[in-house]
């Protein structure tokens, strides 16, 4: 598995934490840059996912 699906994964994770803890507390800025983190965390995740996927495809 590669690296970027875990950090990805902890990423999107901790984005969602801090966007959830933003609207609970009212505080836009923490929320936005939860929402923020938690899309580089999809992304990288995404990332992951192609390199797994073209590594299965080198070892056939």
């Amino acid at each position: 598995m590669s690296s970027n699906r875990i950090e990805g994964a902890a990423k999107k994770a901790a984005g969602a934490v801090k966007q959830t803890l933003g609207k609970v507390t009212g505080n836009s800025t923490l929320e936005a840059r939860g929402a923020a983190e938690r899309a580089v965390g999809a992304a990288q995740n995404a990332l992951g996912k192609a390199q797994d996927k073209l590594g299965a495809t080198i070892k056939r």
